[in-house]
């Protein structure tokens, strides 16, 4: 298995992976699923074109020997802190490390572009997805944001919000 940078050749595989990953029928297959929660896409390929031509934003890609998109998850430098979003693994492929493997290597960038924190954002009543990142050292920062205003990451099926967690590398 690989874990590499995204180019913008993967950005039509990147957006079949995330959105199967949360949305829809088959992300019912996996524990991470956000389909009881939103309708709509998760992402789109013009927000993942301009993730891979942003400077500050890096996703790393996990793939087969033979180049078989698995997993993936968006970070981007916000300072001294990487933010750490959209996690995403196949959902038959999910609980076998894969997640793991990527955070490790989230680590690992933000050790070497000088953040000292990885932050992110989890809808606070996804209590499972929560406690899945707290034992592997993130801690709730006491800090709730609103769910995004712009539909463009998927529509409410009810009131959200966003709970921060932190990771001190």
């Amino acid at each position: 298995m690989h874990i590499t940078k995204a180019t913008l050749t993967d950005v039509s595989s990147l957006n079949k992976l995330v959105n199967t990953a949360y949305r829809g029928k088959e992300a019912q297959m996996g524990w991470a699923t956000e389909a009881h929660l939103l309708d709509g896409q998760r992402i789109d390929e013009e927000t993942l074109t301009g993730y891979i031509n942003d400077k500050d934003t890096t996703i790393l890609k996990y793939t087969t020997e033979t180049g078989e998109l698995q997993a993936c998850v968006y970070l981007q430098k916000q300072g001294t802190k990487l933010y750490l979003g959209m996690l995403s693994v196949l959902p038959h492929l999910q609980a076998n490390g894969i997640g793991r493997q990527l955070l490790h290597a989230a680590e690992q960038l933000a050790f070497e572009i000088n953040c000292h924190t990885i932050t992110m954002t989890v809808i606070t009543s996804r209590t499972e997805l929560i406690n899945w990142y707290e034992r592997r050292g993130y801690s709730k920062t006491g800090e709730i944001l609103p769910f995004h205003a712009d539909t463009k990451f998927g529509i409410p099926k009810a009131p959200i919000e966003l709970l921060v967690l932190e990771k001190e590398i």
